[in-house]
């Protein structure tokens, strides 16, 4: 690589980092990256993370020893969060949106890849101090959320499904309980998807009873690997016991009236559920 002016070498590492989340880079990459001393290195990181920090993008920690280096961690601000929720919210609450049995139209909000990109960061934010493994989806709607999310943890994603795929290989499977319909299920994980002992993120598209969710649970047992944390996008008000305890939401679907068109979506639990993790750090 050629030699850098110190403003052409800003630009490359900042790029190089936002591109390398949760990846503790040592010093001495940049350093031969750019044929430049360790201590010029530093100076740059440390403007970098100025601007990292009063931009609200992340942040930068910086590992000291032998082993050590640099890692960005992405994150949001509160602020930056409530204002695109509002505006989700909104976007939800079109009446156009009512399909039958109390669900909505998302593929419009699922395929676009710029809300699912927020929305990603926005989980990613909320679980940048977990140690996260794989992140793991049902199979279809879940996938743009679970990858964008994946994206910002640099993580791979596992793809549950219900139906059997000659290209997976052999499968683990689980019969579950359809939470709406209480009807009896199968979902399969392909057995190279997941290594035991791995650390899970669930993340899915939409929540009513938990049934599938709480089958991804089930199947990540059978892995003997673990849960540690599951994230929808929308949670609905089920009145029933839902099958799942632990999970943060983005919104929750409050009122659907079919027949009206009727729709009400408010913030989930996403801000209180992010204080109580802050608490316990």
């Amino acid at each position: 690589m050629k030699k850098f002016r110190r403003s052409g070498r800003l630009v490359d590492m900042t790029n190089y980092l936002i591109h390398n989340p949760h990846q503790l880079i040592p010093l001495t990459y940049f350093a031969d990256r750019y044929e430049s001393a360790k201590s010029s290195i530093s100076e740059d990181l440390t403007i970098i993370k100025e601007m990292f920090e009063d931009q609200e993008i992340g942040l930068l920690l910086t590992v000291a020893g032998a082993s050590g280096g640099v890692k960005y961690i992405p994150t949001a601000s509160n602020d930056e969060i409530v204002v695109f929720l509002e505006d989700l919210c909104q976007k939800l609450e079109d009446p156009n949106r009512v399909l039958p049995g109390g669900y909505l139209y998302m593929m419009d909000i699922i395929g676009n890849p710029k809300l699912m990109n927020e929305i990603g960061r926005y989980f990613a934010t909320m679980f940048a101090n977990k140690k996260v493994d794989v992140i793991m989806t049902m199979a279809t709607k879940g996938i743009p959320l679970a990858y964008a999310v994946a994206t910002y943890l640099n993580v791979p994603v596992c793809i549950v499904r219900h139906e059997h795929r000659i290209t997976e290989g052999s499968l683990v499977s689980i019969n579950y309980v359809s939470g709406s319909s209480k009807r009896i299920q199968t979902m399969s994980l392909a057995k190279r998807s997941l290594k035991e002992g791995s650390n899970v993120l669930i993340i899915d598209d939409f929540m009513k009873a938990g049934g599938t969710v709480r089958g991804m649970i089930n199947l990540v047992d059978e892995f003997q690997s673990n849960v540690v944390g599951t994230g929808v996008l929308v949670e609905a008000n089920h009145q029933e016991e839902r099958l799942v305890d632990q999970y943060i939401s983005m919104t929750k679907l409050s009122e659907v009236n079919t027949k009206d068109k009727l729709v009400k979506v408010e913030f989930g639990n996403f801000f209180e559920k992010l204080k109580q993790m802050k608490e316990n750090e």
